[in-house]
């Protein structure tokens, strides 16, 4: 799909507060949605929303980042960054669609995990690991659609996946590009610039083969809203011809390590330059 604007444009489109968010696409897809809080072992995180419900007929698990169009909101969702209890939560969910083979649908949109002393506190490096290690194992489909910002680990641990999907002015990276403008040049002002420079759109990523697919967004938010749900259903329908989880497991893990390869293959050519 051709989609020619910057990073730096893309990053305006999806910080725009009319643009679908978490709770929009729970509402319209999905059918008699209940939301399931806790993570059992310190509180209920806002940033992360999960619960169950159907899609098309389809028993589902539903988890993702959770943002706000008002100060409160947002405030209440934390900006959708996350602390290690969302992450614990998600991955409580994840196994219990594991025990009802119920396939996992994620929606990944958030700047990063919360760097705040608590979360740190609280083994903020360890449940985001921890999502990645058990996602990769997890005996159900997994889809991930990455629908706004993808950034860094706070994203990845809701994308490890048998398929990850963007939408086609979605981002996703390794570090914000706010982060990143901060480190290089000690000025987060200059995150547009970092974000041109780091090849962080839909189309590079599904040019360098991150991802399996780019979905298009349309002329308004409900068709935006219903191109997902297309692109959700073809895809569930994908995953179920599969012959059997062993198969699909083994796909998945090939799939991750071939990505590491590709990363070591491309940093062996630039410390070889």
């Amino acid at each position: 799909m051709k989609n020619n604007r910057p990073a730096s444009e893309k990053m305006r489109i999806i910080h725009d507060t009319k643009r679908p968010m978490l709770s929009d696409y729970i509402e319209t897809l999905f059918d008699d949605f209940i939301e399931l809080h806790g993570d059992r072992y310190f509180a209920d995180d806002h940033a992360i929303m999960a619960g169950v419900g159907w899609l098309n007929g389809t028993p589902v698990t539903v988890i993702g980042h959770r943002k706000g169009r008002t100060i409160e909101q947002n405030m209440d969702a934390n900006f959708g960054m996350a602390n290690p209890e969302g992450y614990r939560k998600a991955l409580r969910l994840a196994h219990q669609a594991e025990k009802f083979r119920r396939p996992v649908i994620n929606f990944v949109d958030t700047s990063g995990a919360y760097p705040g002393v608590g979360a740190e506190e609280r083994g903020q490096g360890e449940a985001i690991a921890r999502c990645l290690y058990e996602f990769i194992e997890l005996k159900t489909p997994v889809i991930s659609i990455v629908t706004g910002e993808g950034g860094s680990g706070g994203a990845l641990a809701l994308a490890v996946a048998d398929r990850v999907l963007m939408l086609e002015n979605a981002i996703y990276s390794v570090v914000s590009p706010r982060g990143c403008a901060s480190i290089l040049w000690k000025d987060p002002t200059r995150e547009g610039e970092a974000a041109d420079a780091l090849r962080i759109t839909a189309q590079d990523l599904y040019e360098f083969g991150m991802i399996e697919g780019i979905i298009p967004e349309g002329q308004s938010g409900s068709q935006l809203i219903r191109n997902v749900g297309r692109a959700l259903r073809d895809t569930l329908a994908e995953l179920a011809a599969e012959p059997d989880m062993d198969t699909l497991l083994q796909k998945r893990y090939e799939k991750f390590r071939k990505i590491g390869v590709f990363r070591q293959i491309k940093q062996e050519e630039i410390e070889g330059v």
